[in-house]
């Protein structure tokens, strides 16, 4: 590589992104995304490859910051693993480009830019959307984005409970010992998620795992798993009593399968409330249905990428 083409491996990545200086940048992102003004923001919805063959697909998601002057896009390859498996579900690399001459300017391991941007997200919709005074947190899912979810959110708010749920023990064991403070593992999601403020869905699942009924009135629910047309994390009864946001509604309207088989109609998106257009209703139920954007991980990669210049003290 010449000296204006990096790697940026896992562990560099980790040590240059904080949600601190992450979320302004995505609440911004988000805003720019909802004007739909080209100029800001040009992003196609994902193009998705099926991989039938080993039962995922792979994700394509470019996206031009024309006034910011950021050109990025992000491979994502992600798979519906049988229970016990070995294998990752989610497997992702964020390219960042010149805009002018084209070039490779990075190439960043996209495993901690995807989990750290996606539960920056979903910290900005509650941030947005959960009830004041909220005091009870759950999340069913125990993996990686479990664990980002996790120490984002409660380094952003301070909850008296926090509660987990896994189909596994060993799942709920091994979350458990990955945080720092107190945390109550539950045998069903039920027992998880009943009077809780916030939930948090971050499972592989792709049928419904959370119920309206379990759910507490005005409480506010960031549902991150089931990103096919035909897979599913949340009931009907959840997803037609909530108000629904998303973070893009034609993703949302072509690859949620819990907005599209549920009928549910998406009431807004995060940036149409950051950017006043649309109302925060944190006296109702709410369902964040995030689907994850490219603008995202254009932003997340270019604050990598400006951290790393400003600390190596190049160009």
């Amino acid at each position: 590589f010449n000296e204006q083409n990096f790697i940026f491996q896992q562990s560099k990545t980790k040590d240059l992104l904080s949600p601190a200086d992450l979320i302004p940048r995505l609440e911004d992102a988000l805003g720019k995304f909802s004007r739909r003004d080209a100029a800001e923001v040009l992003q196609p919805v994902r193009t998705a490859v099926p991989l039938q063959k080993h039962g995922g697909f792979m994700g394509l998601m470019p996206t031009y910051m024309e006034k910011d002057g950021v050109l990025s896009t992000k491979f994502v390859c992600f798979y519906k693993r049988e229970e016990g498996s070995t294998l990752p579900a989610v497997q992702a690399t964020v390219v960042l480009l010149d805009p002018e001459y084209g070039n490779v300017k990075a190439v960043m391991d996209g495993e901690v830019i995807t989990a750290m941007r996606t539960a920056a997200v979903s910290a900005i919709s509650a941030k947005l959307l959960m009830p004041p005074q909220a005091e009870v947190l759950a999340i069913l899912g125990t993996g990686k984005q479990a664990l980002s979810h996790c120490r984002v959110f409660t380094e952003m708010f301070s909850f008296k409970e926090l509660r987990v749920w896994s189909r596994t023990k060993e799942g709920a064991a091994r979350f458990i010992r990955s945080i720092d403070g107190p945390v109550q593992g539950c045998s069903t999601a039920e027992e998880a998620v009943r009077g809780a403020d916030v939930i948090v869905t971050v499972t592989g699942s792709t049928q419904p795992v959370l119920f309206g009924q379990w759910v507490k009135a005005g409480a506010h629910v960031a549902a991150v798993g089931a990103c096919r047309p035909d897979w599913r994390e949340l009931d009907d009864v959840l997803m037609k009593e909530a108000v629904v946001y998303a973070d893009s509604r034609e993703g949302a309207m072509l690859e949620s399968g819990d907005v599209i088989l549920s009928g549910a109609e998406v009431f807004a998106e995060l940036g149409d409330v950051i950017n006043g257009t649309k109302a925060a209703h944190r006296e109702k139920t709410t369902v964040f249905k995030s689907l994850g954007m490219g603008v995202e991980d254009a932003v997340s990669a270019q604050l990598v990428f400006d951290r790393w210049k400003a600390q190596a003290g190049k160009f």
